[in-house]
């Protein structure tokens, strides 16, 4: 991992969460440039800022570091759903992924 993969991966969650590098700059209390100056290379996040990236994409520093997981924030939100299902209904969702994945 370098610092292309952090850049890359904030703006892939970014474009996810579909938000400008503007607003979210703002919305982490920085100047309006702040994620750009990190995308572009000019800069890196703290560890303490870092941590407040992740929770500004509700995911923990596991989840921005999986590369196997697309939309970490989506997947952690369909678990957290799952797991309000009874047995059933999980089962029954099961089977609808299933027949997605043909």
């Amino acid at each position: 991992m370098d610092d292309k993969f952090i850049r890359n991966r904030i703006s892939e969650l970014r474009i996810q969460k579909n938000i400008s590098e503007r607003s979210m700059s703002i919305e982490l209390g920085h100047s309006p440039s702040y994620i750009h100056s990190i995308v572009s290379g000019k800069a890196l996040p703290s560890m303490t800022e870092f941590l407040y990236i992740c929770e500004y994409f509700n995911i923990t520093p596991k989840e921005f570091f999986d590369v196997g997981i697309n939309n970490p924030a989506l997947i952690k939100s369909v678990i957290e759903d799952l797991n309000t299902l009874d047995e059933v209904q999980i089962i029954n969702i099961y089977e609808i992924i299933k027949g997605l994945k043909k």
